[in-house]
């Protein structure tokens, strides 16, 4: 039998689902292959389900995930904003977060700049 037909349980991300914390866009692989996706998302939300890190400080964790540049996620954004400022979370605390996640982008300065005044240079002495 075809492994993508096999039906698979999948509790995690129907939880995901269920509680409005799942991304539309996960929804291709986990159509193409539900046992990889659950296996992944289990995985993900282990930190979160352990009890290591208090409510709000996984809060601040998934802001800085969903508003990274490399993945730019503004409805997870929101809901982990909301959930934050539910857990007590100041403005301050939050912005903090964005300003620490917002320097990710200036990486591409910090390689692009320098690749651009080596081809500067060449390009002159050409």
């Amino acid at each position: 039998m075809d492994q993508l037909n096999v039906p698979t349980s999948t509790p995690v991300c129907d939880r995901l689902r269920s509680t409005g914390n799942w991304n539309p866009n996960w929804e291709p692989f986990a159509e193409l292959d539900p046992a990889w996706t659950e296996k992944f998302m289990s995985m993900a939300m282990a930190p979160m389900l352990s009890g290591v890190l208090d409510a709000k400080t996984v809060e601040f964790l998934a802001i800085a995930v969903d508003a990274s540049c490399t993945h730019m996620y503004g409805p997870g954004v929101r809901r982990h904003i909301r959930k934050a400022l539910e857990l007590g979370a100041t403005k301050e605390e939050i912005t903090a977060v964005l300003q620490c996640v917002s320097v990710l982008g200036i990486h591409s300065m910090s390689i692009g700049a320098p690749i651009l005044l080596d081809e500067m240079a060449s390009a002159s002495a050409r």
